[in-house]
């Protein structure tokens, strides 16, 4: 079972991550755009793409869903982190940076630099 402790160390071992506070919550931003927020329990909010959200919520009910509403027509994925393991999650909020990180950063990153 994942603890947000846990989350916090997935998502700033992404390649300039950075963690901030984003209203009652904490967000993790790539130059300054959020890809994860994480709030007190450890449930994380992801910003995948709409068809990979669509795709992976339906291969993990109950545990991936979209926001409700416009934020989760736009993307936005509440991902059920105690129902996951650590390599999963780390793909998803891979996917989550990789959505908003400057195109020669997420690059760089893909070729392993």
């Amino acid at each position: 079972m994942l603890t947000c402790d846990d989350i916090r160390s997935i998502a700033l071992a992404l390649p300039q991550a950075e963690e901030q506070p984003h209203f009652d919550s904490t967000s993790f931003r790539v130059k300054g755009k959020i890809f994860a927020t994480l709030g007190d329990e450890p449930r994380a909010t992801l910003k995948l793409d709409p068809e990979d959200q669509h795709n992976l919520a339906q291969a993990h009910p109950g545990v991936v869903e979209a926001v409700d509403g416009y934020w989760g027509r736009n993307g936005w994925t509440v991902v059920q982190c105690a129902a996951m393991d650590a390599q999963t999650l780390s793909g998803l909020m891979r996917m989550a940076w990789v959505n908003v990180a400057p195109k020669r950063l997420a690059k760089a990153f893909g070729q392993g630099a």
